[in-house]
């Protein structure tokens, strides 16, 4: 592959060229002024007018040569903030790719998590759908959170009915107590009657 193929730059094209030129130049004159040819075929006007062209050339060549020098820096401070802008998009792919998986894993340790309203004994979905029936079209976990509703107020009826049965328990309970303590004045109510009745009985018992 030539260079021709390889450079496209408009620039780097000029320059090849004017090379090209110049080193043309340079070799008709080295030619002109050899010792080889005659004196009388070195012309001092030609051989000006060729070194004039040539300094003409050599001196474009420097601007395209500093031209050059001047993109190449240009291009490498622009490639250098291409790839911090790179690097730095990398950086934060990297970071959301880690995110990412932090996240699969949350949500999967979630869906894995065994919780508590799993085991409470719910009523069954198609019970509860009977007895309302305005919750046919919730999904499911807006069904969940109703049957869960439904079960706290259901345990909280319980425990209502079991205070107010306990209630009447410590009642009874006092109430046989106070029962209890009056047969048992009762009892010494009467041991004292009887013991009071004995001389009666006693006389009765010695009468003719």
């Amino acid at each position: 592959m030539t260079v021709d193929k390889i450079v496209t730059d408009p620039g780097l094209v000029a320059t090849l060229q004017i090379s090209d030129t110049a080193r043309d130049q340079a070799h008709e004159l080295l030619r002109l002024v050899d010792g080889s040819h005659d004196a009388a075929s070195r012309d001092p006007i030609d051989i000006a007018k060729r070194q004039k062209l040539l300094l003409t050339s050599i001196s474009q060549l420097r601007g395209l040569h500093r031209a050059a020098c001047l993109a190449a820096r240009d291009t490498k401070a622009q490639t250098a903030e291409r790839r911090q802008e790179v690097d730095k998009l990398h950086l934060q792919l990297q970071n959301l790719y880690y995110e990412q998986k932090h996240l699969q894993g949350e949500i999967s340790a979630c869906e894995s998590y065994d919780h508590k309203y799993q085991q409470l004994p719910l009523i069954p979905v198609e019970e509860f759908l009977a007895q309302n029936p305005d919750r046919a079209n919730d999904d499911e976990n807006e069904l969940m959170y109703a049957r869960i509703e439904h079960e706290r107020a259901e345990r909280e009826d319980l425990e209502q009915k079991r205070q107010e049965l306990l209630k009447r328990k410590q009642k009874l309970i006092a109430e046989n107590k106070r029962r209890k303590d009056d047969l048992a004045n009762l009892d010494q109510d009467l041991e004292k009657f009887i013991d009071a009745a004995k001389p009666i009985l006693e006389l009765f018992e010695k009468a003719p």
